[in-house]
This record gives structure tokens, sequence and C-alpha cells, in this order.
């Protein structure tokens, strides 16, 4: 008999792939991804926009002057408002390469600064999220598992951790570190670099991955697999590693867009108030807090990183819920045959 192709049966597929499937056919999940990625490669390729457009988006350019239809144009342009006092930067043009998007109080190419922010922004969310996961995932686990003192002291510090309100400790932690950094034995984190805001806002949201992860831990510590496992004396660290932890693989996998979400909207409330990145690097919170003077004048230079924020957010979520629903066994969506 010749060898052909035989058809799976749909209900012998993994989870995994079910759980595929449903989520490529969730279309606002997907168009969400898809606007996500879209974002993000955007952002990657802010050095080729700036060397194809031939501007610094760090450096200020007072005095550059630009060619539009043949005609030179200066960037910084002469108020005309009250007694013409002063400069007015240059609007958008609405042309790549050309300030597309205007320029800011100090002749800087908008459009480059916005993928250069948004190259750190997303950068710094990615960071803190891993560092939240892996941190909140260990005390979740080591809580739920070992309970009794270990147990009661961990969760006691989720809690005062908790008990502040997010933003707060956030802008608490950064006042204190960003005037002279984090200086741990060998390990010196200056006051102007990233990882001071990735270690800030990925040390807020700990107990908002500890906690649920802990419950989770809880419910499976007392499920029969892992009695019997404790029974027959398999070392703690191997039932961690072997029975629990794939088993709340698919709760990290929810939280990785939603925890993405939050945390770049706290690095750019960060940013806005000036103790999160720091000059002359951008994110988008920089260019809204550059932006700010000039929102009469020249709003797309705060519009602008504020509408990024709002689509890249607005995506993440969207993919986060589609992404839970695919993942939920539960789910009450009927699959048929491809």
């Amino acid at each position: 008999m010749a060898n052909e192709a035989v058809a799976i049966p749909y209900k012998t597929r993994g989870p995994w792939a079910l759980a595929f499937v449903k989520l490529r056919r969730n279309r606002g999940a997907m168009a969400s991804l898809v606007l996500f990625l879209l974002i993000v490669a955007s952002c990657l390729s802010a050095p080729l926009y700036a060397r194809w457009a031939g501007v610094d988006p760090f450096a200020s350019t007072l005095d550059a002057v630009i060619q539009i239809d043949g005609a030179e144009v200066p960037v910084m342009e002469q108020s005309t408002e009250g007694l013409g006092l002063g400069y007015t930067p240059i609007g958008p043009t609405w042309r790549l390469g050309t300030y597309f998007l205007g320029a800011d109080s100090q002749g800087r190419d908008v459009m480059a600064r916005l993928l250069y922010g948004g190259l750190n922004s997303l950068m710094i969310a990615a960071a803190a999220t891993i560092f939240t996961l892996i941190f909140g995932t260990a005390a979740g686990l080591i809580a739920g598992y070992f309970g009794g003192l270990v147990d009661t002291v961990l969760s006691r510090f989720l809690d005062v951790l908790w008990a502040f309100p997010i933003y707060l400790l956030a802008i608490s932690l950064s006042i204190v570190t960003i005037a002279q950094g984090i200086s741990i034995g060998p390990i010196v984190i200056e006051s102007g670099s990233l990882w001071l805001p990735i270690i800030i806002i990925g040390i807020v949201y700990v107990p908002y991955v500890a906690r649920p992860i802990r419950g989770q831990v809880l419910s499976l510590r007392r499920s029969e697999f892992v009695l019997a496992a404790i029974n027959l004396g398999v070392p703690g660290r191997r039932i961690l590693w072997r029975d629990i932890l794939p088993n709340i693989t698919t709760t990290l996998i929810v939280f990785v867009p939603l925890m993405m979400a939050l945390n770049m909207l706290t690095e750019s409330a960060l940013s806005f108030l000036s103790i999160g990145v720091q000059p002359p690097a951008a994110s988008w919170g920089t260019i809204i807090q550059d932006g700010q003077a000039l929102l009469y004048t020249r709003p797309a230079v705060a519009l602008a990183p504020g509408i990024v924020i709002a689509l890249s957010v607005m995506a993440l979520n969207v993919f986060g819920d589609g992404l839970r629903d695919a993942l939920d066994p539960r789910s009450k969506v009927q699959l048929g045959r491809d």
C-alpha cells in the first residue's frame, strides 16, 4: 500500500495545538498582535531611519535648515504670536525623512526620537516583565509549596509591597536611586542607566504575579499526583520543576502581554516625571514631557507618542485577552476541522 498522509483526528491534537487554533481564529487578537509587531518593527528601524533622514535625534539643531519644495526652511521658525519673541519649531511636513512630525523645542526630529524612544520604552517594558515573572514566579512557587514559616514571611513581604500604591512606590524608589544609582557590592548601576527603571518597575509588580501563582501552587500542592510524588520521596526541587511549574506555564504566558502593557504605562509615567529614562536618552514618556510646552503650537510632539502608547497598550491587552481565552481549557469556543 502506497504511503499516504494519514489525517489525524481533530480530537487527538494536543492542548497547545488546540490553543493555537483558538488563538488563530480570534481575529481581534491576531489583528492586535499584527499591530503591535508593526510598532516593534518600526522602532527597531530607528537607526536606519535616522541615518536615512540624516538627523541626530539626541543633539540640538537650533540653526538647522531643511529643503522643502526647493526652498530653504529653518527648523526653528520666528514666533508669530504676541510680540514675536522667541522661536517655534517647525511643524509636521508629512514627508518621511524630512521632519515628518516636525521638531521639538531643541530642533530635534520628532519622528526619529519617537522611534528611538519606542525602542527604549519597549526594551524597558520587556526586561521589566521578565524580571517580574522570574522573581514573582520564584516567590509564588516557594511560598505555595513549602508553606509554614516560609510562606508566612514571603506573604507578609508581598503584602507590604502590595499595600503601596504602584506609582507612589515606583516614584519613591526612583527618587531614591536616580541621584546616586545602585551600588551593591561589586554590582554598580549608574544613575543614567536604563537598568534603574527596569529594576524599579520589575520590583513593584512582583506581588501582582506572585500572589496568583502562590494560589495555584497551593491548589496543586494538594493534588493527587503531587501528593504521590511526595510520598515516593521525590525531592521538592524536582517536584517544583517537573510537576508544578509546567502546570502554571499557561498562567505565566498570559501574564506576558498584560505585564508588558502595565510596565509600558509605568515607564512612560516615570519618564514624564523625569525620574525614568534620563537625557540624552529618550522614551515615549520623555517625548511627551518635551511636547508639553508646545501643546498649543506644535501638538504633534506630545500627541504622537501618546497615540503610540495607547495603540501599544490596547493591542497588548486585546491580545492578552485572546491568549487567555485560547489557553483556557474551559473555553466554550467550538472548533471544527481545518
